[in-house]
């Protein structure tokens, strides 16, 4: 019930003294505890007779008993003491809580009576609304469909949107900014500019989509949670149909890895719904979360986000070694569809706590490139994780890359350590640039003069520091065994320039 609704019954002459009319309630209480918060539920009207108020101090610290208990509204009698405190008034209109003024004459029994069957009738409205709009999810209304039956129904309107910034349904301005703040908000709902945003379903956030209700909700939050459920149990309708895809691709990356004959990878293709002679991409994805004790497997959450990055088009079948999607690309390039990845990606680096590693394979044909490419996204995926999350493509593992990301982490360090230690601890007692001048005179091929050039200085200077590198660390700079040593420290450690 709005508090506007009570304030029109005419009998109980009610006053509003501070707050939103607009807001709702949806049970009464009626208290003169001074800190009465442990007795709420949230969205209640509140209605006290004042006996608790000595002073003005009483009149904050009850307000932010009743704000911390989730209270929708506050109605405060005259009878005990003839007026409704100032300080009363100023420390609701303070938090934005409501305040209804109760004449003296009206008992909250009265009140409370008067209330009560019209909070009945809202709970049968509400339920015979929520009938309807399963009864439409159920006969299969769509998304779009689905809106408008709520604008209708509720008085709500907004969209839908993906954690990685893609509209699903409705229009919005700025869908990149909405998706960060539902994927940074300590919790939801949250109001962020002229958008209140509501989480859809339970799922992790990162595969998570968001309900952004237009204008703010937060006092009427009920509408957003059953606009949100509606939408949750539509996405559920629509995964029912992507398990057997799901299962489909799972067994044809389980044929490649066992070697399968072409004819049953063309087959499984085909399931797959790509023909010989189309060109795909094989991508390979995780979303581990360091340090968490629960919550989604690291494989099945990478399956989830990459459908999400690609809006759906394609299903991720998770395995032991990540989820896996056969990917057709249709006139697209494989550079374009890994752009769309870390466009979708960078999205969801705001998540904290969870990374997002995907590795791409390059565009294939055939059933026989399918063992490739599935390997080939694997490997990508992998130095993904090594770099600590992010786009892999198979350009990049073909490099000293992918043979430093099978090396166990500490032995990269130590190795790097052992090397370039005795340059560091010089730089940091002499205020030189030896570890500087090492990268740049490898990235120069061993140019003395490019070296000197890139660093502005002579080049006897360039070949001092060289042979007080060597005096250091026992290398020798001209033979390509210790430069390549000094090449794959640097990188490990990102001392290079």
């Amino acid at each position: 019930m709005r508090i506007s609704d009570l304030l029109a019954i005419g009998e109980p002459r009610l006053t509003l003294l501070a707050g939103d009319p607009g807001g709702e309630f949806g049970a009464v209480h009626i208290t003169d505890l001074p800190e009465p918060g442990r007795y709420l539920s949230g969205g209640e009207l509140v209605l006290t007779g004042l006996m608790w108020w000595h002073g003005p101090e009483d009149s904050a610290r009850f307000v932010t008993a009743l704000v911390a208990a989730g209270a929708a509204a506050l109605g405060a009698g005259q009878a005990w003491l003839g007026h409704i405190p100032a300080d009363l008034v100023a420390a609701c209109a303070d938090a934005g809580l409501p305040l209804v003024e109760v004449p003296t004459e009206v008992s909250f029994h009265t009140l409370a009576e008067l209330v009560e069957p019209r909070l009945a009738g809202d709970v049968r409205d509400a339920l015979g609304r929520h009938r309807r709009l399963v009864a439409a999810i159920a006969e299969g209304t769509g998304l779009r469909e689905l809106f408008d039956l709520t604008a209708a129904e509720l008085g709500v309107t907004g969209s839908v949107l993906s954690a990685a910034g893609s509209v699903i349904v409705g229009t919005v301005q700025d869908p990149v900014r909405l998706a960060r703040a539902y994927l940074t908000a300590p919790r939801l709902p949250a109001l962020v500019g002229d958008h209140t945003i509501f989480a859809v379903g339970r799922g992790h956030r990162a595969a998570g989509w968001a309900l952004a209700c237009d204008g703010d909700l937060i006092g009427r939050a009920d509408l957003g949670y059953e606009l949100a459920a509606c939408v949750a149990l539509e996405r559920t309708r629509m995964e029912e149909g992507r398990r057997v895809e799901r299962r489909l691709v799972g067994q044809l990356v389980v044929a490649a890895r066992a070697g399968a004959d072409v004819a049953e990878l063309n087959a499984g293709l085909r399931a797959c719904g790509i023909d010989a002679a189309e060109p795909y991409a094989v991508v390979n994805a995780t979303a581990p979360r360091p340090g968490a004790a629960r919550g989604p497997d690291p494989a099945a959450l990478g399956g989830q986000v990459v459908e999400e990055l690609l809006g759906r088009e394609v299903v991720a079948a998770a395995d032991a070694d990540g989820a896996v999607a056969v990917v057709p690309l249709r006139g697209r390039t494989a550079d374009a569809l890994a752009d769309r990845l870390r466009a979708g990606a960078e999205v969801l680096a705001a998540l904290p706590g969870t990374r997002v590693c995907v590795g791409l394979s390059g565009a294939l044909t055939g059933a026989a490139a399918v063992q490739g490419g599935v390997e080939e996204a694997g490997h990508a995926r992998r130095l993904a994780e090594a770099r600590a999350g992010g786009v892999v493509t198979s350009d990049e593992i073909y490099t000293h890359a992918l043979l430093l990301a099978t090396v166990p982490a500490g032995v990269r360090r130590s190795f790097a350590a052992r090397l370039l230690s005795p340059l560091l601890d010089y730089d940091r007692r002499h205020q030189s640039e030896l570890v500087r001048t090492l990268g740049v005179f490898l990235e120069c091929a061993g140019s003395w003069h490019a070296c000197a050039g890139r660093l502005h200085v002579h080049v006897n200077t360039v070949r001092y520091r060289v042979r007080r590198i060597e005096e250091l660390t026992g290398r020798n700079l001209a033979t390509m065994a210790d430069r390549v040593d000094f090449f794959l420290a640097l990188r490990d450690t990102g001392a290079a320039e």
